[in-house]
C-alpha cells in the first residue's frame, strides 16, 4: 500500500551508515529535542542511542549516527520513526526562521518559498557548510492548482521534507494539505507529493 494523505512510511529512512551528515542537522536536531522536551532530553536521548554527542556544525559525521537519534527518540516519545522526521522538520523551521531570515522574509507564502529550494537556498546551504549533500527537488504546476513535488535523496528523509514543508506553512499561517504518491520506500524511484495551500483553494 503506498502511503497517502497523512501517512508515512514506517520506517522514515533505509539503514544508513555509508555516508555522512553535516553536524548542523545534528544541532537543529537537538535544539528541537531541547525546546520541547527540557535541556536534559538530549543528553539522555544520546545516553539511549549510544553516542558522545560531540557535533559541530561544519563537522561530518556518520548518518547511522542519525539513524540511531531517530530510533532512540521513536522509543521515547513512542512514535513511529518517520513521524519522529517529521515532528523534527517542523519544529525545526522556527530555528531555522530566526538564523537564516533573509531565506524567509523575501516571500509571503509558502509556495514561492518551496519554489526557490533548488536555485537559492541549497547554493546558499552550500556556501555556508561545504561538502553538505542536499536532497534533489522537481516542481510541476498542475491543471488544478496543485503543486507536484519529486524528491530524491539516497537518505529517503521524506518524512523530514514534509515536516519542513508544514513548518513553512506554519511560518506563513497558511495550511498545507500533504498528499504523498509515490516513495521510494515502496521502490519507486523518487517521492512524488501533492500539495495544496489555504490560498490556493481560496481561489
Amino acid at each position: 500500500m503506498r502511503p497517502g494523505v497523512g501517512t508515512l512510511p514506517a520506517a522514515g529512512f533505509d539503514s544508513l551508515g555509508v555516508e555522512f551528515m553535516k553536524g548542523v542537522v545534528f544541532n537543529l536536531f537537538e535544539e528541537v529535542v531541547s525546546r520541547s522536551h527540557g535541556e536534559d532530553s538530549w543528553d539522555a536521548l544520546l545516553d539511549e542511542a549510544g553516542l558522545a554527542g560531540s557535533y559541530t556544525s561544519l563537522g561530518s559525521y556518520p548518518d547511522e549516527d542519525m539513524s540511531k537519534l531517530v530510533f532512540a527518540a521513536s522509543r521515547a516519545l513512542e512514535m513511529a520513526p518517520a513521524n519522529v522526521l517529521r515532528w523534527f522538520g517542523r519544529g525545526a523551521m522556527p530555528i531555522l526562521v530566526q538564523r537564516y531570515p533573509n531565506f524567509f522574509s523575501a516571500y509571503t507564502s509558502t509556495r514561492p518559498f518551496i519554489l526557490s529550494v533548488n536555485d537559492i537556498i541549497h547554493p546558499e546551504v552550500r556556501k555556508i557548510y561545504p561538502g553538505a549533500d542536499v536532497p534533489i527537488f522537481d516542481f510541476h504546476h498542475a491543471p488544478d492548482g496543485t503543486l507536484l513535488i519529486g524528491y530524491q535523496s539516497t537518505r529517503k528523509l521524506c518524512a523530514l521534507a514534509q515536516g519542513f514543508v508544514e513548518g513553512a506553512a506554519a511560518h506563513y499561517g497558511e495550511a498545507v494539505n500533504f498528499e504523498h504518491l509515490n516513495c521510494m520506500h515502496n521502490g519507486d524511484p523518487k517521492c512524488v507529493f501533492r500539495l495544496s495551500f489555504e490560498s490556493d483553494r481560496g481561489r
